[in-house]
């Protein structure tokens, strides 16, 4: 029964496309837990499929300059959000890297996510998941949403001249109707700091 399990797994996942993330779940109609663990196990010992972190496997690239080629940290967070059927975005720490108000990647990625809070542990690397309101994933675009989700996290009446730049170019970038539609969404806090010193300047 293991050897048909293996051979099925293994036909399956040959059908894979380079890059592809998988779980063991996409397996589970085919056999027991450990069967497919097992066979999963056997094909990363055989150098056919690589093992992200626990329970997570992806088919590698092969460049012809660079080898071996995995996916990175956000696109390992966006294949298992697209295989949960879940909107995710980019916050706190993240957010403000994305958007060059920060020059620190971090080994944290927060994701805001319409699924299930989780963590996941990549070698020394973290994805975190964060189960919010639908309210906070509404927002449009990817310059303010990510602007405005990254200053939840900065103190508003600290803000270095630096970092007003980079704001200022980010608000002068929206087109107006997203950026109108954003700050309804925005918290109060970001929404007032945007309105006051920053939407007169912007003109």
């Amino acid at each position: 029964m293991n050897e048909s399990v293996n051979h099925i797994i293994e036909s399956k996942i040959n059908r894979f496309k380079p890059g592809q993330v998988f779980l063991p779940s996409d397996f589970k109609e085919l056999g027991t837990s450990t069967a497919i663990r097992k066979a999963l196990s056997r094909l990363v010992e055989a150098g056919q499929i690589e093992r992200m972190g626990q329970g997570i496997y992806v088919i590698p690239k092969n460049d012809k300059i660079f080898g071996k080629v995995l996916p990175s940290m956000e696109q390992l967070a966006e294949a298992l959000a697209k295989k949960d059927h879940v909107v995710i975005k980019p916050s706190g720490q993240y957010a403000l890297n994305k958007v060059g108000l920060s020059t620190q990647v971090p080994m944290r990625l927060v994701f805001l996510t319409t699924g299930n809070s989780k963590r996941i542990q990549i070698g020394k690397n973290e994805i975190i998941f964060k189960s919010t309101t639908a309210k906070k994933l509404s927002m449009r675009g990817d310059i303010t949403s990510l602007l405005f989700l990254g200053l939840q996290e900065l103190d508003l009446q600290n803000i270095s001249p630096t970092q007003m730049h980079r704001i200022m170019e980010l608000l002068r970038l929206e087109s107006p109707d997203i950026l109108n539609y954003n700050l309804r969404l925005a918290p109060s806090k970001v929404s007032d700091f945007v309105v006051k010193n920053l939407l007169n300047a912007t003109v």
